[in-house]
């Protein structure tokens, strides 16, 4: 063996030595292990969803978004949210019946029940008049579940919360359900 490629083996390994510490100082400074308590997760708020569901009538993926977030974050909030959304389809029907403007309604009926590709080729019949009275019926009877849910959790935050959606409410009476109180910040 020559010197020169002996010292030239040492100089690699010094090198590729160096390499290695750096990473070893520096992977945990910026974030870099992969331990599952370290790994930066994207977290996506299924309100802010709900939320722009509400806005453009998009009424079962406001419920669905609002369920992911019981599912993520189960509170109070997260059941009077729910519940404001049943009421909030409900207060859209009653506007679409007070107007009698049934092919809405029955477009709401789809909104709801349509959630597969097959239904573009094989829709969902629906008469509007029925199916109003079955989407209210249904909405009345999820929306009472859920409030109560929300009640054994913490009855006082729940009048709170309500007395906010009240407000709101009343300061948006043809168009409160398109949207949700400022106070609750989706």
């Amino acid at each position: 063996m020559r010197a020169s490629s002996a010292s030239e083996r040492a100089w690699e390994m010094m090198v590729y030595f160096g390499v290695g510490v750096f990473f070893l100082v520096t992977l945990p400074l910026s974030n870099g292990w992969a331990q599952s308590d370290q790994i930066p997760i994207l977290t996506i708020k299924p309100l802010a969803h709900a939320k722009l569901y509400l806005m453009v009538g998009d009424y079962r993926r406001a419920v669905e978004a609002c369920q992911e977030n019981i599912d993520r974050n189960p509170s109070v909030e997260a059941y009077v949210y729910l519940a404001y959304v049943y009421q909030a389809i409900d207060g859209y029907l009653g506007s679409l019946a007070k107007q009698e403007d049934y092919v809405k309604v029955e477009q709401l009926a789809l909104n709801l029940t349509t959630r597969h590709i097959l239904d573009l080729i094989d829709p969902p019949n629906v008469m509007p008049r029925m199916a109003q009275e079955l989407i209210h019926e249904g909405l009345r009877q999820q929306f009472d579940l859920t409030a109560a849910m929300a009640n054994r959790l913490s009855r006082t935050r729940t009048d709170e919360l309500w007395s906010q959606q009240t407000r709101w409410r009343e300061l948006k009476p043809d168009s409160w359900w398109t949207g949700t109180p400022d106070e609750w910040q989706w």
